[in-house]
């Protein structure tokens, strides 16, 4: 028996990662796009691979969302036959490639969602340059229908406060646990009049209303040069030190995959320097796979968010 032809797409588009020690270097050289890169700094981020050992995760867990969601959608029986493609920003499988397979497929209209919640011209801009790019490379039209404003889904705060819920009972008190948002830092000057801080807030805002403890919002792996977002979680740490809290939970909003920003920057680097103050370290897990985050995916594919939605949001169970 043939397979049914497809009849929609949807395009998963991610930063990307690299898979092994030695495309450490390309990777980050795709990231410069040509900008001058010192040694020293491929041997840094080479030896924050090492310690995760020696590979991100981000591609098989973004194709893992990929066949999770494209199951989720397929089993709607609504007549449609989906399929979902994944294409990463800065290393393989390249936006190119996804664009080519969606034609190969022969659809002439794709779905695509960024998988980061905050849709910023700073973010958006790259991933709609690259693919705007891809398809006049190859030739052949492609309308592409982004899917945004959904930082705020029902769905999504669900799938965060349960996890959040999770590590709170690994807390001895957990009225004692200092609560910390975060989102990716991103430099001042791209940011001018853009609304990024006020939608991590949104969300902050729609997870603490089931979750009432003390908490932070702070901004984590900045670049090197320029002024960058703050507060830096670091000083958050030093905070709950000086306040004599139990230990801390980090709550990382702006990713819904585990990588080195999850894996390095906060289980490494802050968990080294909170346990150092003699605070108890944890961290909700990545949304990944989670079948609420999947199945708010296939909410917003059938039913796309508008950008006056609002966290309408009713208590998780």
């Amino acid at each position: 028996m043939s397979e049914a032809k497809v009849t929609k797409g949807v395009l998963l588009l991610a930063f990307g990662g690299a898979d092994s020690i030695d495309s450490v270097e390309p990777f980050v050289k795709n990231i410069l796009k040509g900008r001058q890169v010192a040694p020293e700094f491929i041997e840094e981020m080479k030896e924050r691979y090492e310690a995760i050992g020696g590979r991100s995760p981000l591609m098989e867990i973004t194709k893992g969302q990929a066949a999770a969601l494209e199951e989720k959608l397929n089993a709607r029986g609504d007549g449609e036959v989906y399929k979902v493609f994944v294409g990463m920003l800065n290393w393989a499988p390249f936006i190119t490639e996804a664009i080519t397979e969606i034609q190969s497929a022969g659809l002439r209209e794709v779905q695509a969602i960024v998988m980061a919640p905050y849709a910023i011209p700073a973010t958006m801009d790259n991933y709609k340059k690259a693919v705007a790019e891809a398809i006049e490379d190859n030739g052949k039209p492609l309308k592409v229908d982004y899917i945004e404003n959904w930082h705020c889904h029902p769905l999504l705060i669900e799938a965060i406060v349960e996890n959040l819920k999770d590590e709170l009972k690994a807390f001895d008190e957990p009225k004692h646990a200092h609560l910390v948002f975060t989102a990716h830092s991103l430099p001042v000057v791209a940011l001018k009049g853009d609304t990024y801080q006020r939608l991590v807030r949104e969300t902050v805002f729609a997870v603490t209303h089931y979750v009432n403890y003390e908490f932070r919002v702070a901004y984590q792996s900045k670049g090197r040069n320029g002024e960058w977002l703050g507060p830096e979680v670091e000083e958050i740490v030093i905070e709950c030190s000086a306040y004599g809290k139990e230990g801390l939970i980090v709550i990382p909003l702006g990713f819904v995959s585990d990588n080195v920003e999850t894996l390095f920057d906060l289980d490494t680097n802050i968990k080294k320097m909170a346990e150092g103050m003699g605070l108890r370290y944890g961290r909700t897990a990545g949304l990944n796979t989670n079948p609420k985050f999947i199945e708010m995916l296939a909410h917003i594919v059938c039913n796309k968010p508008s950008e006056e939605q609002t966290a309408d949001v009713q208590q998780p169970v």
